[in-house]
């Protein structure tokens, strides 16, 4: 038996993978999207949305993606995994994402394909849109160079391409590295931790879409993750699934406070003061 069976969940409520089903729309996150959705609707350019790390900048960035119509928009997530990338590896990826099959190994010319491609979709009545997560990477002043001079691709005064950066804070600073590109942000948005009452609305949200049919966590218990998590919600899962593991295993039927201090002790996670 599993701690699924044992508390009749139908699926694991708190896995750190990005799935859309359990997105919460806290007012904060809805904000953020309303902002976002806007800066694509209209062609702003650039939009950031900062966060610290697991605050959900992943999960917004993939709902904002599968939200944008085949039909109105051309679209792409493009995800940093290092900082060593070249402008030129950019652009090739960048090009590859729209729609470009074979993306030239020459500058001058791969920037002639993107733009004919560019200009191909602005044609066809569609709109370019690139999601770039894990911007914080991008600590060039070539590569933001780059993106600036994509950003001055327009045609009967409108954008030809809108990126929006989901990254770290210190994504402002790598910002400033090309300063005409900072002051090309059009949309920036910060994402805060979770009060401690958005945190409890969390994690009964997650059950309720995992089939929980009971509280599985005291009122306690939820202050205590709240305080031990403070309000990350990467935290929040691992601290919850490692709670229901260990309720199982002593054969709990409700989550309390101690628990969870347990567990975040043996987490290495101090209480937020």
């Amino acid at each position: 038996m599993s701690y699924l069976e044992y508390y009749n969940l139908k699926e694991q409520p708190f896995s750190i993978s990005v799935d859309n089903r359990f997105y919460y729309n806290s007012k904060q996150h809805a904000d953020a999207l309303v902002y976002l959705r806007h800066a694509v609707e209209y062609q702003k350019g650039l939009a950031i949305l900062v966060g610290d790390v697991g605050a959900g900048k992943t999960t917004l960035a993939r709902l904002l993606l599968d939200e944008l119509d085949n039909q109105r928009f051309e679209s792409a997530l493009l995800i940093v995994l290092h900082t060593s990338i070249t402008s030129q590896w950019l652009l090739r990826k960048i090009a590859f994402q729209l729609g470009v099959d074979k993306p030239d190994e020459g500058k001058t010319e791969l920037l002639s394909q993107l733009y004919n491609r560019l200009a191909d979709i602005h044609e066809k009545g569609k709109q370019a849109v690139v999601l770039v997560d894990e911007a914080q990477m991008l600590q060039t002043k070539e590569v933001m160079e780059e993106f600036r001079g994509l950003l001055n691709i327009e045609f009967d005064g409108k954008k030809l391409i809108t990126f929006i950066f989901f990254g770290l804070p210190e994504l402002d600073d790598y910002l400033a590295l090309d300063e005409p590109l900072r002051q090309r942000v059009a949309v920036r948005c910060h994402l805060q931790a979770f009060t401690e009452k958005t945190t409890g609305d969390y994690i009964k949200y997650r059950l309720q879409v995992a089939g929980a049919q009971k509280d599985l966590f005291t009122e306690s218990a939820y202050s205590a993750v709240h305080q031990y998590s403070k309000g990350i919600p990467r935290l929040i899962n691992i601290l919850c699934d490692n709670a229901l593991l260990e309720g199982f295993l002593r054969k709990k039927e409700r989550i309390g406070h101690d628990m969870i201090r347990e567990i975040a002790t043996d987490l290495k996670l101090p209480a937020h003061e």
